[in-house]
């Protein structure tokens, strides 16, 4: 059997907490998706979620928990969904010659996700200062004043999301 720490200090077993809630868990995922079979996916990442955090709530809360754990989950399925969608209406447009393999276009779409949640993390203006300098190409007079900040704020932004950038591609994963 599998414990972990409940929150609070006592031990809880992960098992009491799958038995008594999984069904009402995949059913609310059911019905907030329109889809049983992402449902069942979401369900599973949300205990491997509490699993890898190593803690279960407190037993009368134990739906408000996996509740929010799961809200999180919606939330990426459907910003990947989104990335994913984008990216493959942009292959479209390219010759059939040029369309890299399913791998590759995985990989892609994983790495996509993997930025777009970096990206997140930022503050608003940050955030847009940097798509504003890489995706479009504007100087940082330009981003100024479309965010109405001065040109040192830009530069700080920049620096932040740059650090950012660099922080994840050399901190080890969870």
């Amino acid at each position: 059997m599998v414990s972990i720490k409940q929150q609070g200090g006592s031990e809880a077993p992960f098992e009491a907490l799958y038995h008594n809630h999984h069904s009402w868990l995949r059913r609310w995922l059911s019905v907030k998706l329109g889809c049983s079979h992402t449902a069942a996916d979401l369900a599973h990442d949300t205990y491997l979620r509490i699993l890898a955090r190593g803690t279960t709530p407190a037993s009368d809360q134990s739906r408000r928990f996996l509740t929010q754990v799961a809200k999180g989950l919606v939330i990426d399925h459907y910003r990947r969904r989104r990335i994913e969608t984008a990216y493959l209406e942009t292959l479209s447009l390219l010759p059939e010659t040029l369309a890299p393999s399913p791998e590759e276009q995985a990989l892609t779409i994983e790495a996509l996700v993997e930025i777009d949640a970096l990206l997140h993390e930022l503050p608003g203006k940050p955030r847009r200062a940097f798509l504003m300098c890489r995706l479009e190409g504007l100087s940082y007079q330009d981003i100024a004043e479309a965010l109405s900040v001065s040109v040192s704020s830009v530069e700080k932004y920049i620096a932040r999301a740059l650090l950012a950038c660099h922080r994840a591609l050399n901190e080890p994963q969870p």
